[in-house]
């Protein structure tokens, strides 16, 4: 009866260990299959992202005659890129594109960062009421405001100059960075401050050295959406810049005639436009993801 009973027993046990080999085994398949499911499905995605990217590089290369009646197999040619280069002033209005945006940027940064200290840290009236003021310029339409400030740049002298640019480029950049950079000094405990002062440190020391860094992320992502924002801008400098100063946004229109459209050079057009960009993502996206992440605007 007791070898029975041993016999049982050590049956029932490895009856029991394949249950949980068996159930381990089917946990790791489910497992496997939706890392398989999930690659497979952002992979999908980002081909679906870069496809119109890897198509506008494709264009590049192509002549005008096989535009149209080609897909991939087609003969490779840079006269698109000799026709936007070197025959048209494109590389002059995108060096001037980087003064005017960059520009904003560094002007938005030097008065926007201070806004969004002072809507974050001190109580006065209205407060509310001019923060959402200052956002709603992001709202608002271009074209409502276009015509009044055209005129007031004629009388002032700022008609097609980087200055007036930059200038009315703070209706794009400033409102984004403020209320961003608000949420992170909001974050920011008022003791580091107070006890840094108590160090002996002044305030523009505390302000530089210490709350600067700690909002690094948040200053990194919003600028660089403001930056992105202006080297976009595209109503701004068609109706303010004449013959002096002109963005890629309004010089790509040449390769826009009035009987066809040469896609090949917008395309290179468009392609070399998207560059910096690109790079400056690459370069800072470390921060740009933390900025994204931890800096959301409180309600």
């Amino acid at each position: 009866m007791d070898v029975k009973q041993k016999t049982t027993a050590l049956s029932n046990g490895a009856q029991r260990q394949a249950e949980i080999r068996a159930a381990a085994d089917r946990k790791n398949l489910l497992r496997i299959l939706e890392a398989f499911g999930r690659n497979l499905g952002l992979s999908l995605y980002a081909l679906f992202a870069l496809f119109p990217l890897v198509w506008m590089v494709i264009c590049t290369f192509k002549s005008d005659a096989e535009m149209y009646n080609t897909v991939f197999r087609f003969h490779p040619t840079l006269k698109n890129y000799e026709a936007v280069l070197l025959g048209t002033d494109y590389l002059k209005a995108f060096f001037q594109n980087l003064i005017v945006s960059g520009g904003a940027v560094l002007l938005t940064i030097a008065a926007g960062v201070p806004a969004a200290y002072a809507l974050a840290r001190y109580d006065f009236k209205k407060k509310e009421d001019i923060a959402f003021q200052i956002l709603s310029f992001k709202f608002a339409p271009e074209i409502m405001v276009i015509l009044p400030v055209f005129l007031i740049f004629q009388k002032m002298g700022l008609y097609d100059t980087y200055f007036g640019l930059i200038w009315v480029y703070q209706l794009i950049t400033m409102p984004l960075l403020i209320w961003v950079v608000r949420g992170y000094f909001e974050d920011i405990s008022v003791e580091v401050e107070q006890a840094a002062q108590l160090d002996g440190y002044s305030w523009f020391d505390v302000f530089f050295k210490n709350l600067l860094p700690l909002i690094k992320p948040g200053l990194v992502a919003s600028g660089l959406l403001a930056f992105i924002f202006a080297w976009n801008s595209f109503t701004f400098p068609l109706v303010l810049s004449g013959f002096k100063i002109q963005t890629i946004t309004i010089t790509s229109l040449r390769y826009i005639a009035s009987d066809t459209v040469h896609y090949g050079q917008v395309a290179v057009a468009a392609t070399v436009a998207v560059l910096p960009e690109i790079i400056a993502c690459l370069f800072i996206q470390k921060h740009l993801v933390r900025g994204l992440s931890f800096g959301a605007v409180k309600g």
